[in-house]
């Protein structure tokens, strides 16, 4: 009987030392969380109030997965790194950090891969990609829709960033609620110089997904220079998820029967 009640105490000493061993071990390979802070200076007063009436720039920033469904797409961006990836009925592309990528064995996508790949997710992300690194802002005049004058950021970009950094922004906001209402931009993606063509698009539907307030919904108008016209129909978002979690970084590598599209993205 002594015997039997020695082998139990060692038993049990064993399995308490080695469930102490495994907890030490759990707590060594858990990784340190990491808060991104905002340097409030680098903005003008009028966006830091457009990004608290949406949540927040912090809070955003502190996020690291994106993911909606738009029309038969799902799109889903690191939020950190901007890598991407856009999955169709019968194509993928994406952007692995450093090239895009497409897989169109059926030739369904018909589109620009460079220019398409981040083209809904960045629309989706305002006000909050507007807080970017490599942005200067300036005053604009109002834009004035239906009788109602909404204050306005323009925003252009340092020379570099980004594949088009001759693109201008317009962003103007909702003078009560201080929500972001409008976007007006131009695009010189194809022909590489400015333009003075802009574009409007209606920001009037949100809905809040993990404490922040993102687009429901878009809407693009017809427009003759500052003067917006008709809208056409709206482009729908659905199934938003905002996540503190990150995707692997395999998940927006190219697939084995992906080829990679001519032409580097710069940061």
């Amino acid at each position: 009987m002594k015997y039997v009640i020695v082998v139990l105490l060692l038993a049990s000493t064993l399995s308490c030392k080695k469930e102490n061993k495994t907890k030490e071990v759990e707590v060594e390979l858990a990784e340190p969380k990491t808060v991104t802070k905002i340097d409030q200076d680098r903005y003008p007063e009028a966006l830091i109030k457009v990004f608290e009436a949406h949540g927040g720039l912090e809070n955003w920033k502190n996020k690291k997965t994106l993911v909606f469904k738009q029309g038969q797409e799902l799109h889903t961006l690191d939020l950190q790194t901007r890598m991407d990836r856009v999955d169709g009925p019968a194509y993928s592309l994406g952007y692995d950090g450093d090239r895009v990528w497409l897989v169109n064995e059926e030739n369904a996508f018909k589109g620009d891969p460079v220019f398409y790949h981040n083209l809904r997710s960045y629309f989706f992300n305002m006000p909050f990609v507007l807080g970017d690194k490599g942005i200067v802002y300036a005053e604009t005049e109002d834009l004035v829709y239906e009788g109602v004058s909404y204050p306005g950021i323009a925003v252009s970009f340092n020379s570099g960033i980004g594949t088009s950094y001759k693109d201008e922004y317009f962003l103007h906001y909702d003078p009560k609620t201080l929500k972001m209402a409008w976007l007006g931009y131009t695009v010189s993606y194809r022909s590489g110089e400015r333009s003075d063509k802009i574009s409007w698009i209606g920001y009037h539907d949100w809905t809040d997904v993990n404490g922040l307030t993102v687009p429901k919904a878009l809407t693009w108008y017809s427009s003759e220079g500052r003067t917006i016209k008709e809208p056409s129909k709206p482009v729908d978002f659905e199934g938003i998820e905002i996540s503190g979690q990150a995707k692997p970084l395999s998940f927006f590598a190219k697939p084995d029967n992906g080829i990679f599209v001519e032409g580097k993205v710069q940061e």
